[in-house]
């Protein structure tokens, strides 16, 4: 079985270092991108199983760039799990009608658990 393939999308370098070697350690393929032009351009070329989307990046947010993932054929599909600071009972309706209509199956609190990373990425692969 060839491995499931994970692109992190985070501004924060340390966070995507430090996921990329949680989720490495696990035997997963890790693509990195810094932002969401990077992550957007780097789909042109892989297609992850899974994306671990900040929500909250300079330049282009989280949403815009779920919202491109989600209007491109190529990229539709893909397993979105936003990263997020916010917890999820702050977002309210506004937040929670995001996640249906971006298809987004999960979300992870910053900062979170090891454990609960791993365990969560693969309850959704």
């Amino acid at each position: 079985m060839s491995k499931k393939k994970i692109m992190v999308v985070d501004d924060e370098e340390s966070l995507l270092q430090l996921v990329a070697a949680i989720l490495g350690n696990e035997g997963y393929e890790v693509i990195q991108a810094a932002n969401g032009k990077e992550c957007l351009d780097k789909l042109k070329k892989e297609t992850p199983d899974l994306i671990l989307l900040d929500v909250m990046m300079p330049g282009m947010t989280g949403r815009e760039v779920l919202e491109n993932i989600r209007k491109n054929p190529k990229t539709k599909n893909i397993k979105v799990i936003l990263l997020t600071v916010i917890r999820y009972v702050e977002l309210g309706k506004l937040g929670k009608d995001m996640f249906k209509s971006l298809k987004v199956i999960d979300y992870i609190t910053k900062p979170f658990e090891n454990d609960d990373l791993i365990k969560r990425v693969k309850k959704v692969l």
